[in-house]
């Protein structure tokens, strides 16, 4: 296991594509943990991954000042192996519309759910799809602001759970 789990509380979002929420979360909550000096580490991950993630979310995320050279659709299996680093929380984004799976993730890690629709689903001109997926963006990184307010080192599992379904609205 990577040391970064005794430095960092991990974070892992999960959607079932890791292609635009999640991609947009993991990039997001990097970019302001980073800019307010917080110790949380952010990764995403799919039960069923594209091949990359969505364009579009690059775009804003990149039009936003977001480092996206290291995002990359995953598999949540990498995060199952023995080696991987320990998560604290594991948040999926996934909305609940029908038909539409969200990954289970099973173990020890905190678990909440902050469901976002799907900007990928978004038809129309280049223009209103960038405009979605740049609400969806704002959308998300409205709640990890909150989230990175919670004051990880002194909060237990309980505390930390009620904290998370507050800030998802559930």
């Amino acid at each position: 296991m990577s040391d970064t789990s005794a430095r960092f509380h991990n974070i892992l979002i999960l959607c079932t594509h890791n292609s635009a929420r999640s991609i947009l979360a993991e990039g997001m909550l990097n970019h302001l943990a980073q800019q307010s000096n917080k110790k949380i580490k952010a990764f995403s991950a799919g039960s069923s991954p594209r091949t990359s993630p969505h364009p579009l979310a690059i775009k804003v995320l990149s039009d936003v000042g977001v480092d996206v050279s290291n995002l990359r659709s995953k598999n949540w299996d990498e995060f199952t192996q023995p080696d991987a680093e320990k998560m604290r929380v594991v948040i999926t984004v996934c909305d609940n519309a029908a038909n539409e799976p969200c990954p289970f993730w099973p173990g020890a890690p905190v678990q909440a759910h902050w469901g976002f629709p799907d900007p990928s689903l978004t038809e129309g001109a280049e223009y209103v799809r960038l405009k979605t997926f740049d609400l969806t963006r704002q959308a998300i990184a409205y709640k990890l602001i909150q989230l990175l307010q919670l004051p990880f080192d002194s909060m237990d599992d309980a505390k930390l759970r009620q904290e998370l379904a507050r800030i998802g609205g559930s």
